[in-house]
């Protein structure tokens, strides 16, 4: 009797821990009541009928990858579903552009569950749904773009592939947050060819820095030259407008100084003839004086002819002759002073 009334003890010991559910920070946990929908269990301590209330087991599907850099997948069962955002790798996959060049490709994606119900009732295989939906848009996306706008484009990709998934995953309780391509990988052949073109575009690119940079060179001396023939025609027009300025006040001091000296002369011959005038005034016969100076200059002006060879003596030669000895007896009879 002791023995039964312990075995019933354990039945109910059993049977009362079997109904405490302790769920832990960021999961969740479907119960189902005879095979319906119940509750949602959140973090912390639950207790549920035994027998009649049981959480429901979901598939889930794990990629793993091997050190060889292979992947395979494995499938298991579990009740307690995730909320933290989940990173998922997909595979390498073969993708055609719209230029008909096959690349190879592979993505993470970032997605958080935010309805656990749906999660588990709308879709059989949640992380497999994600993948498949992830591969076909990935594919409808390259292959409405040609190689170079493929390989050019990341964050456009990534933003079409996010909105894309993250419209068809609402339905199932699924936020997709944001969507990264690891790798793009072309042809070898392909490859090649980029390389080649990327070689060429960079010394092209060299070439017409060099040239602009000759350009320039060029532009900047031809400047400095035409600034310093300016600066020497400046340089030597203002030399020449003082040299001009010099002879012309050196003209003017030197005309200054003629016209002086012309006037002293003028003045000392008119200080001259007035004295000689007023001598022959005093002492009579000017008549005589007069005639023997202009006697003289003119004999003076044909003696100094350069083709005169023979000098001819008036007539008068004796008269005039007479009168100089006259002038000379007058301007001796003269006071000196």
């Amino acid at each position: 009797m002791l023995f039964l009334l312990l075995i019933i003890v354990a039945l109910v010991v059993i049977y009362f821990i079997s109904g405490i559910k302790i769920v832990q920070q960021e999961e969740a946990m479907i119960i189902e009541r005879l095979g319906v929908f119940e509750k949602v269990l959140y973090a912390g301590f639950h207790i549920i009928i035994p027998f009649f209330e049981y959480p429901r087991k979901i598939q889930w599907k794990y990629t793993m990858n091997t050190p060889d850099g292979r992947t395979y997948s494995s499938y298991s069962e579990r009740t307690l579903i995730d909320l933290r955002e989940s990173v998922m790798d997909i595979p390498r996959q073969n993708v055609i552009t719209k230029d008909n060049v096959s690349i190879s490709i592979n993505a993470l994606i970032y997605f958080q569950i935010m309805d656990a119900k749906s999660a588990v009732y709308r879709i059989q295989n949640l992380p497999e749904a994600i993948e498949k939906l992830t591969l076909t848009t990935m594919r409808n996306v390259i292959g409405d773009m040609v190689l170079d706008e493929t390989l050019s484009s990341r964050d456009t990709i990534n933003a079409k592939l996010r909105e894309t998934l993250d419209e068809a995953s609402n339905k199932w309780g699924v936020k997709v947050n944001r969507i990264e391509l690891q790798e793009i990988t072309p042809p070898a052949d392909v490859q090649a060819s980029m390389e080649k073109q990327v070689k060429a575009e960079r010394e092209k690119r060299a070439a017409i820095y060099e040239a602009e940079g000759l350009k320039q060179a060029a532009i900047l001396k031809a400047e400095g030259e035409k600034a310093s023939a300016i600066n020497k025609a400046e340089g030597q027009k203002q030399a020449a407008i003082l040299e001009a300025e010099g002879e012309k006040e050196a003209a003017k001091l030197v005309a200054d100084g003629q016209a002086a000296a012309r006037i002293k002369q003028a003045e000392a011959e008119a200080t001259a003839i007035s004295k000689t005038i007023e001598a022959i005034q005093n002492h009579g016969q000017p008549d005589k004086y007069l005639i023997a100076v202009r006697y003289l200059e003119t004999l003076k002006q044909m003696v100094e002819g350069q083709n005169n060879k023979v000098v001819y003596m008036p007539y008068e030669a004796t008269g005039i002759l007479s009168s100089v000895d006259g002038i000379k007896q007058m301007l001796d009879s003269v006071p000196k002073g």
